[in-house]
């Protein structure tokens, strides 16, 4: 039974404070959304999702059930618990005012009111800063729904059709998290139109973390990493 639920709109951002031991379910509600994602300990923001380690510790390059978000602590933020899309970019980043412009040209919320073209970037700093943040606490998302590739000559290319309506992801906290979401295009997206996609979010409780729970047992690392972060919590 969810505690809360909402829709973000495509182009926009929001932030929640996740507690520890609650399920943040993120859907897809029309296909080809994106969502991009920062994740911070709540109670000492400057531990925050680490992307290298969240890939190296678990000798992955995307993200899907079974695996975990890593701090630069070495614990474990949050895990992924439930996945209907199979495969979540953690190396495209997110864009900014002038990308926007270059690729979608220009809408000023003067001119075009509430179908003014946002950025991500501007999105996430206008969200930080509800908590004493800013842009040298900006870093690398979680780029939720989206699939990006890496080809051998290391090129990224950009998989259209990776999310269909109803794809949804379940993220469990392992701490409790600052979580700030954004709703823009994909930086390497080739959608030549500016056409954000909406996503509905729900916060419900999860069942406690079992022994032999997979996201615990997928990587020899995890067992480590729940470990670390269950000492933090004693």
């Amino acid at each position: 039974m969810p505690l809360w639920e909402d829709t973000i709109q495509g182009g926009a951002s929001w932030s929640l404070l996740l507690r520890r031991g609650n399920l943040l379910r993120l859907e897809d509600t029309e296909g080809g959304a994106n969502v991009a994602t920062l994740l911070y300990n709540r109670d000492c923001p400057v531990e925050r999702y680490n992307m290298p380690d969240t890939l190296k510790a678990q000798h992955v390059a995307h993200l899907t059930s079974g695996l975990v978000l890593y701090s630069d602590m070495g614990r474990v933020l949050a895990s992924i618990t439930d996945d209907s899309c199979g495969w979540h970019d953690p190396l495209g980043g997110f864009n900014d005012r002038a990308a926007v412009a270059a690729k979608y040209g220009e809408a000023t919320y003067q001119e075009h009111r509430n179908a003014w073209y946002r950025n991500t970037r501007d999105n996430f700093l206008a969200e930080v800063a509800k908590y004493g943040l800013g842009s040298r606490d900006l870093g690398p998302t979680v780029n939720f729904f989206s699939k990006v590739a890496v080809l051998e000559d290391g090129a990224m290319e950009f998989i259209p059709g990776n999310s269909q309506a109803g794809d949804f992801v379940e993220l469990r906290a392992e701490m409790d998290l600052l979580v700030i979401l954004d709703t823009g295009q994909h930086p390497l997206d080739p959608n030549p139109v500016y056409a954000p996609k909406p996503v509905s979010f729900s916060v419900s409780k999860a069942a406690p973390v079992a022994p032999d729970d997979p996201c615990r047992l997928s990587r020899p690392e995890n067992v480590r990493g729940f470990i670390n972060t269950e000492r933090y919590y004693l």
